[in-house]
């Protein structure tokens, strides 16, 4: 299939199965779903809002600051890697309060400076809490755009991010990525996807692998 009408037939896949896509992080400011998105590495958005719920009615940023690790750990111990994850806690309210006044920054640059976050996670920032167009490829989004065939096996995260902007106009990157990770989710799953019934399958990689 021409990839113009792969494409096109992925979106409005996509449109029907998730119409207004929103992220599954619980948050009530900036920079409450900046390390969110920090702390989801490796886990379950789930499991971080139960976390998040504890982390953040105990401390505000400025507490955060000075926050003592050992107790940061024990309530991040249910996500992988805590004790990492403590620290860059720590570390991300200190730098907004010693750099930003409390501020989370809108620049990418800026961002994949603050410990713990890296390009993934402030393209899902700014794209969700300012509309800054941007795809983030997390494991869902990689794993569902590779079996579309919308990026190669070998390719790194970069450069699917790189593809997938290339196939879907600007306005549309921020609704693609939550789709394409929600999908990926819930349907286009590592293991066991949900390939029956699906509209895809016809030019899905992992299904016709399957068939041979």
């Amino acid at each position: 299939m021409e990839m113009n009408n792969r494409v096109k037939l992925i979106g409005d896949y996509l449109d029907s199965l998730f119409p207004n896509p929103k992220t599954e992080l619980v948050f009530h400011s900036d920079y409450e779903l900046l390390i969110a998105i920090m702390l989801s590495a490796q886990t379950t958005d789930k499991r971080v809002n139960e976390v998040t719920k504890v982390l953040f009615s105990k401390y505000c940023l400025e507490d955060l600051c000075n926050a003592n690790i050992d107790d940061l750990e024990n309530i991040l111990r249910p996500l992988g890697s805590f004790r990492k994850k403590a620290i860059y806690t720590r570390d991300i309210a200190r730098t907004l309060i010693n750099v930003y006044n409390g501020v989370v920054p809108k620049d990418k640059e800026l961002l994949v400076k603050f410990p713990g976050v890296g390009v993934k996670t402030a393209n899902v920032f700014l794209s969700e809490f300012y509309g800054y167009p941007a795809i983030a490829v997390d494991t869902h989004v990689e794993r569902v755009a590779k079996r579309l065939r919308l990026a190669y096996m070998n390719d790194d995260v970069l450069k699917v991010e790189s593809k997938l902007e290339s196939k879907f106009s600007k306005n549309e990157w921020s609704r693609r990525h939550l789709q394409f990770l929600l999908f990926g989710r819930y349907y286009c799953k590592a293991i066991n996807p949900k390939c029956s019934g699906c509209c895809l399958s016809n030019i899905c990689r992992y299904f016709n692998d399957l068939k041979k």
